[in-house]
């Protein structure tokens, strides 16, 4: 298994306001579909963070993300584990397939593949 990126999603209720603030810090957007934003820095393009309202297709919200290069392989080591799924596998409209886990803090992470 390969871990491709770690970002961090922010919840947000103005995501314009948001990326204004982000902006100042260096980032630039670079996806943008209504309710979810990604800013990355143009000099380190994985270097990323992602502003969040509520999440598209589920009913909590991801405090990171991780995206992997088999999230298949993962979700059933993750299974195996006994760990708690609170939104199931899946491939979603915009792209990804991903599933959340939470973790022993209580944090929700997004796991994901680009397939």
């Amino acid at each position: 298994m390969s871990i491709r990126r770690v970002v961090p999603d922010i919840r947000s209720e103005n995501l314009d306001d948001s990326r204004d603030f982000y902006e100042l810090l260096g980032f630039v957007e670079v996806m943008n579909q209504g309710w979810v934003m990604t800013l990355a820095s143009p000099s380190n393009p994985t270097a990323q963070l992602t502003l969040m309202r509520d999440d598209a297709s589920a009913a909590v919200q991801p405090d990171l993300s991780v995206e992997v290069d088999d999230v298949d392989a993962v979700y059933a080591q993750v299974l195996a584990s006994g760990a708690e799924i609170v939104h199931s596998l899946r491939d979603e409209p915009w792209g990804v397939r991903r599933f959340f886990v939470r973790d022993p803090n209580g944090r929700v992470v997004n796991v994901l593949s680009h397939p």
